[in-house]
């Protein structure tokens, strides 16, 4: 009788987590995948009958691992040669342990850092639908004995499958959000993230710093080292860049050898001499490109955001002062 009540329950519990997110996916209020990796994270939990669960993506560009949903703790981020998740991706097998601190390949640093106790893991790889392994399920300390691979693979089969489609589909989303080329958002990401986060700090009354830049004769580059040698300074200029970015500053790679920086609650004397510092580092800083060393410039036009003015009409104003630099005799900063 007790199992046929741990039954219900665990199947109630499983019908209230796909009724909200069925719901929430409905009505529009699951606007990015996070919630939805929360719900299926929390249903595989359930599924189970597990203390936590974490869905993890894989990051093979740069060879890293972190949760992009976790119960019970905060993200997670470790080298993908390592951990249980690591080594199950690699060998593109279900793992599971009922002895984790007697496992080599059990990565015991969180449980160090927050004194939780982790007593068995299994792990599950999920594909994207042509097989190629992109992430995996952990579900940690079943809480009526030891896991069982068949049986806990079969109960998470679903909610793996399902996360594997939406990990594939979020990837989708970033990679048209993304320049192939440098990494950095595009336009496209640009205008996404000014409505999910800038366009709230001007409605706060807060300030927001802009500057759009430009590769000082970016055409004579090509001309004379060839396009490969191009991309190479584009994609050294878009990390040097981004090395100047705080927490919330946005880069993209606004189109060609131009790039846009947001920078919240600064003004404009702080945001012209972000691109000051920006502009100098990289006039000190020869890229080596196809076996020669190019010397670089850039210009730059800055602006604060009027929230009287579109974005259109902002970007505007400092694409003016950033010709307005250009036609001065490049290498510089103009702010007013």
């Amino acid at each position: 009788m007790q199992e046929q009540d741990n039954s219900r329950q665990i199947l109630t519990e499983i019908y209230d987590i796909c009724d909200k997110l069925y719901t929430e996916m409905s009505q529009g209020s699951a606007r990015d995948h996070s919630k939805v990796f929360s719900y299926l994270t929390e249903l595989g939990k359930a599924l189970v009958g597990a203390d936590r669960a974490s869905f993890w993506k894989w990051d093979k560009r740069h060879h890293k691992l972190w949760t992009v949903s976790a119960t019970g703790t905060a993200k997670i981020e470790i080298p993908d040669n390592s951990g249980l998740v690591g080594k199950a991706l690699r060998e593109k097998c279900v793992l599971v342990t009922n002895d984790p601190y007697h496992d080599p390949d059990f990565n015991i640093s969180v449980d160090k850092q927050t004194g939780y106790v982790t007593k068995s893991v299994l792990v599950m790889p999920v594909t994207n639908v042509n097989g190629e392994y992109i992430g995996a399920f952990q579900i940690i300390n079943k809480l009526d004995g030891e896991f069982e691979e068949e049986r806990d693979v079969r109960a998470l089969s679903l909610a793996a499958l399902v996360c594997g489609i939406a990990l594939e589909s979020e990837s989708f989303q970033q990679a048209s959000l993304h320049d192939k080329l440098t990494g950095l958002k595009n336009r496209m990401g640009f205008y996404s993230d000014f409505s999910r986060e800038y366009d709230a700090i001007i409605r706060e009354g807060r300030s927001l710093g802009l500057f759009i830049c430009d590769i000082d004769k970016f055409k004579r580059v090509n001309d004379t080292y060839g396009h490969n040698a191009g991309d190479v300074v584009l994609a050294f200029t878009a990390d040097l860049l981004e090395s100047f970015t705080r927490s919330g500053d946005g880069i993209y790679r606004w189109g060609g050898e131009e790039f846009i920086m947001l920078l919240p609650d600064a003004d404009i004397t702080a945001c012209a001499a972000m691109a000051e510092r920006v502009r100098k580092m990289l006039e000190e800083s020869p890229c080596e490109a196809e076996g020669n060393i190019i010397n670089l410039t850039m210009s730059f036009g800055c602006t604060v955001f009027d929230p009287s003015k579109s974005i259109e009409e902002n970007v505007s104003v400092a694409d003016a002062r950033l010709y307005q630099a250009k036609e001065s005799g490049r290498n510089r900063v103009i702010y007013a």
